[in-house]
């Protein structure tokens, strides 16, 4: 059985209210955007990721993000689980990402996380996107218990608890 229903359609295209921003799947054709945001702020990263998911690695190429986001497309495509870019308006840079996947914890049907490049921390921007995910989730995504990691429960904690069966 799905965690999805065989007639769920995923959006393609979400605004982010406030801001010229807006979601789209990620592609493997993003890469020259992709990389630099996220090495950009790897640091960062690390600190969120790292102990869950070991990414991003320190010495990650350009071709391990390509091969990375080419493997995100493909799941995409079989709504295995979703990485969706955060871009400008003329898709001229991405700015973070939002990752909405199956659940490898117990407890909840869904699992969302997402992040924005270092130059946007604790901005406007930064704020309109913490807004909406949970808006859009609930609107949007055939979720009766989304859990959002690093914000309704601690990375830490949700690594505690059981792997979903």
């Amino acid at each position: 059985m799905s965690w999805l229903p065989d007639d769920f359609v995923h959006p393609v295209h979400v605004p982010v209210p406030g801001t010229t921003l807006h979601l789209r799947p990620i592609r493997e054709a993003d890469t020259a955007l992709d990389y630099p945001a996220v090495m950009g702020s790897r640091e960062r990263l690390w600190e969120i990721f790292g102990p869950a998911w070991a990414w991003p690695n320190e010495k990650m190429t350009y071709e391990e993000d390509r091969i990375d986001l080419l493997r995100h497309e493909v799941e995409i495509a079989a709504h295995q689980s979703f990485n969706y870019a955060l871009l400008d308006a003329d898709e001229t840079a991405i700015l973070g990402c939002v990752y909405v996947d199956p659940p490898e914890r117990t407890g909840s049907d869904g699992e969302v996380s997402w992040w924005v490049v270092d130059d946007l921390v604790g901005g406007e921007a930064e704020r309109a996107l913490d807004a909406l995910v949970p808006q859009w989730i609930a609107a949007d995504w055939p979720f009766r218990q989304p859990r959002y990691l690093g914000r309704d429960i601690a990375w830490q904690d949700w690594l505690a608890l059981p792997r979903a069966t």
